[in-house]
């Protein structure tokens, strides 16, 4: 009886990184799925708004470097921080990747750090004075208190 493969496992501490060719970061992030089309993805590593950290066989520490252009070259084990629709996203590359595919193979070619997002609050208060539904416009006396309430939050 053959022996059987083990099962990939999600439980390991750090994953294998692929050894292969260094990619244009424009392209990774496009076929990583972050990015819809690849000239939006270059728009964004051009506007400076990315950050590589590599660490060196020579060095001890790794140093981040801010990228803008999309010719830079990244290879696996580097990480990436960006904010992407107001959420930091800390990326380790994982392989370099030969296509946009589906999103779980895209998912395959990096490991997300990114913080957990803020915990949002389940009651939050209202900016505006609240009324009840139907209770018609208010009167001048209402609408006074009104504005000297939302004058006192801006204040």
């Amino acid at each position: 009886m053959p022996d059987k493969p083990e099962p990939f496992s999600t439980d390991s501490a750090a994953p294998e990184l692929a050894s292969g060719p260094p990619q244009r970061i424009d392209k990774w992030l496009w076929y990583a799925r972050f990015f819809k089309t690849r000239s939006l993805s270059t728009k964004f590593v051009g506007s400076g708004a990315i950050r590589v950290s590599r660490t060196n066989q020579h060095q001890t520490e790794d140093h981040s470097v801010r990228i803008d252009k999309p010719g830079t070259l990244i290879k696996p084990g580097d990480v990436l921080s960006f904010i992407l629709h107001d959420h930091l996203k800390v990326i380790q590359v994982i392989d370099g990747g030969t296509r946009r595919g589906p999103a779980p193979e895209a998912q395959t070619l990096y490991e997300d750090l990114s913080p957990p997002p803020p915990e949002k609050n389940k009651n939050p208060k209202p900016s505006f004075a609240v009324r009840q539904s139907g209770s018609g416009r208010p009167s001048k006396k209402e609408r006074r208190a009104l504005n000297a309430l939302r004058e006192t939050q801006n204040d």
